[in-house]
């Protein structure tokens, strides 16, 4: 699917998102920042990517971890994952939180996070005075064992 992207002047010279290997779900994100970023344990920056994108309606971009970032760094995507609406023409910016021990360094250009195309579904509310009965009924959080 073709998505249209605007391309701002501080992500000039960056090379657009792309696929990474054929059987990829996602585009990984580049930081269009100057110079380097550095986020210690607990820090949380708004990291800017340099991009704005017209989504079709009936989808959402999401914005979700790289994993190699979030295992060996604890870098994460702090509204995971975040949620770029397709009426929505700004600059796509990432939150990203330092879980990690150890100071982390963003440098210009290094992939930040992953984008995902989605489609959505919007749903319409349906009262009603009892639900149908479930296997599963109000069993919550661990109520499977470990």
């Amino acid at each position: 699917m073709k998505l249209p992207v605007l391309k701002l002047p501080h992500f000039k010279g960056l090379a657009l998102p792309a696929y990474v290997t054929e059987g990829a779900s996602g585009v990984d994100l580049p930081a269009a920042i100057e110079g380097a970023l550095s986020m210690r344990p607990g820090d949380i920056e708004l990291v800017p990517t340099g991009l704005c994108v017209a989504i079709p309606q009936g989808f959402e971009l999401q914005i979700r971890p790289r994993s190699g970032m979030a295992i060996r760094y604890g870098i994460t995507v702090v509204n995971a994952p975040g949620t770029i609406d397709s009426d929505y023409r700004g600059e796509i910016k990432v939150g990203l939180i330092n879980l990690g021990k150890e100071v982390f360094v963003i440098e210009r250009g290094m992939r930040i996070a992953q984008a995902i195309l989605a489609r959505t579904i919007r749903l319409d509310w349906q009262v009603c005075d009892t639900l149908p009965e479930s296997s599963r009924g109000e069993g919550g959080f661990g109520h499977t064992g470990l």
